[in-house]
């Protein structure tokens, strides 16, 4: 049977990022340069550019890209991903080199072929429920008033938002890969919520790393937005394009939730 490919699907995955590096030569992916505005260009497409939200990054993070991708983006599928991690693809490549195992174009189109979306691998935090980690490292009263918004236009997912919040695993990072109908499903439903929060929330009053919350936020709703709408989706493990320091993780979790330490970098 013949293979269906990339050139048979119309895919396209953006990869945010915000200085040069290191991109895949396939053409399914699109570097996208987030939080672009105001800044020297570095010859990636910028965010800031058509229906734009680019001076928003500081605070949303990745989903500036995202919400640069759903309002100029025509392709079938379009997917995101980060320049420091990638979905892993389906077969064992030669090598160590951490770029080898990166999804290709044509095995995307291939789990597409059967299912609607494509996620990465649930992330674990074992001592932690998704709610008791976000309010030990950042703010709980943000998941709160996340609550109260879907509470009032949204009721009939609060059953899923309380499901997803005693979980001690979700599906991080705003990865995903999707067909562009339901992208723009999930695009006006988080995006509003988003809205609606940036009126409740003092987060201009916050560090610059606090005040990413809202790029934090949206992982976590994205679960329940699948947990809701109950659309086929597949996993795949992330593959990181650097050393994670997991021994650096593991302590400023644990720290975090014996002792009320606040996170205030990334690991």
């Amino acid at each position: 049977m013949e293979e269906l490919g990339a050139d048979k699907l119309d895919i396209k995955i953006i990869v945010a990022v915000h200085k040069e590096y290191w991109m895949p030569l396939d053409s399914v992916y699109l570097p996208l340069f987030v939080g672009a505005i105001g800044k020297n260009d570095i010859h990636y497409q910028r965010d800031d550019e058509g229906e734009n939200i680019s001076y928003k990054n500081p605070f949303y993070c990745e989903l500036t890209g995202l919400y640069w991708a759903w309002k100029n983006m025509e392709d079938d599928y379009i997917g995101l991903v980060h320049y420091r991690r990638y979905f892993a693809g389906l077969r064992r490549r030669p090598g160590i080199d951490v770029r080898n195992r990166i999804l290709s174009g044509d095995e995307c189109a291939q789990i597409l072929k059967n299912t609607d979306i494509i996620v990465p691998r649930k992330r674990y935090y074992f001592i932690e429920t998704l709610y008791s980690h976000y309010a030990h490292t950042h703010y709980g009263e943000h998941l709160d008033a996340a609550r109260e918004i879907l509470q009032q236009y949204y009721p009939d997912y609060l059953d899923e938002f309380d499901h997803c919040m005693k979980q001690r695993g979700g599906h991080m990072f705003n990865m995903m890969i999707m067909k562009r109908e339901l992208l723009d499903e999930y695009c006006q439903w988080l995006f509003f919520i988003l809205r609606k929060l940036e009126e409740v929330i003092d987060y201009r009053n916050y560090n610059s790393f606090q005040a990413r919350l809202f790029g934090r936020i949206s992982e976590l709703l994205f679960n329940v937005w699948l947990r809701k709408k109950k659309y086929a989706y597949s996993t795949l493990p992330v593959v990181n394009m650097e050393k994670v320091q997991w021994r650096k993780k593991a302590i400023a979790l644990i720290k975090a939730k014996y002792q009320k330490e606040k996170y205030e970098r990334s690991f």
